[in-house]
């Protein structure tokens, strides 16, 4: 298993909710793992229903078997007073840079190096180790930006070629380039049974294995439950009205004359049967789509009244059941 953990999706698959949960199934059995966002949203601190993260690693859970889970959000000013301080040991100098307003600059007219600082300080945990020669985190899991700014925002090395060919920059640049195009690392894509999901992730899988970046797992998200099996999808288009009357009065769902509550019936629940029958038929199809693409397939359920923390702890149990972790 890469001790680099990449989670990416299109807006709306819950990728941040599978990074948290890889997170917390890596971390089983004594594992540490830390947990980084680069985005700033917060998001991993409303998952776990804790104050916002501040740029500090912080342990926010701990897993089955007595594992930790840390997470870090990266502030891409802060990780560049970092960088200063670690390579021209400007100390109180890089503060006053960034009382001047030179640090915001910096990370906002070369998005190549804030993306060098965010993977930097991720890769940075990676290699981390103590005294005792131990690594410091077993595995380090990052919550992404979304797959179409994937391949670019790992890709850095291209990103800052043109603005540092030499230099600590350059260095920096190639090393973090040296843990992301190692087994060390893998990026998985988070994705729904959906048309316009799906293609964003074949599409990601296909730049990222341009740019020679390792990819990882397709995670299907939000999956919802079978309804019917094969038979009950054929009779969906082939029962007659009265003899699905006929059942809901068995039932004892009123009489099935004419106009009764069983007939009243009737047309509703042969209306939502077709949807679902519709709706199966498509995720059947995308789910075709997405074996197609030569990538191990999870899929993780539905929360239908959304995600908390006990729900976040039953989906890093789903991932251990199907051997993520």
């Amino acid at each position: 298993m890469s001790r680099l953990q990449v989670v990416s999706g299109k807006g709306g698959t819950g990728k941040t909710t599978v990074a948290a949960a890889l997170a917390l199934a890596l971390a089983t059995e004594g594992k540490r793992t830390l947990l980084v966002e680069v985005e700033g949203r917060q998001g991993i601190a409303q998952l776990f229903e804790t104050e916002a993260l501040p740029y500090e690693e912080r342990k926010i859970a701990v897993a089955p078997g007595g594992g930790e889970v840390y997470a870090l959000a990266i502030d891409p000013e802060l990780a560049l007073l970092d960088y200063l301080q670690m390579f021209y040991k400007l100390g109180s100098a890089g503060r006053a840079l960034r009382k001047l307003g030179a640090i915001d600059f910096a990370t906002t007219i070369a998005p190549g190096v804030r993306d060098v600082l965010l993977t930097g300080k991720a890769c940075e945990a990676v290699r981390r180790k103590e005294r005792n020669g131990r690594f410091v985190y077993d595995y380090v899991v990052m919550d992404a930006p979304p797959t179409g700014r994937i391949t670019r925002f790992l890709n850095v090395n291209d990103e800052v070629a043109g603005l540092a060919r030499i230099g600590p920059i350059h260095n920096q640049a190639q090393a973090v380039m040296r843990v992301l195009k190692s087994p060390e690392t893998a990026v998985h894509l988070v994705t729904l049974l959906e048309e316009m999901p799906v293609q964003e992730t074949a599409d990601g899988i296909a730049e990222l294995r341009a740019a020679r970046l390792p990819v990882g797992r397709v995670i299907v998200n939000m999956v919802r439950p079978q309804v019917l099996d094969a038979d009950g999808l054929e009779l969906v288009t082939s029962v007659p009205r009265s003899s699905v009357a006929r059942a809901l009065s068995s039932a004892g769902l009123g009489g099935a004359r004419r106009g009764g509550h069983a007939e009243r019936l009737v047309d509703p629940l042969l209306a939502q049967a077709r949807e679902y029958a519709e709706r199966y038929a498509l995720e059947t199809e995308q789910r075709a789509a997405l074996t197609d693409l030569d990538a191990p397939l999870h899929e993780l359920p539905l929360f239908a009244e959304g995600m908390d923390l006990a729900g976040l702890y039953e989906l890093a149990r789903e991932l251990r059941g199907q051997g993520v972790s």
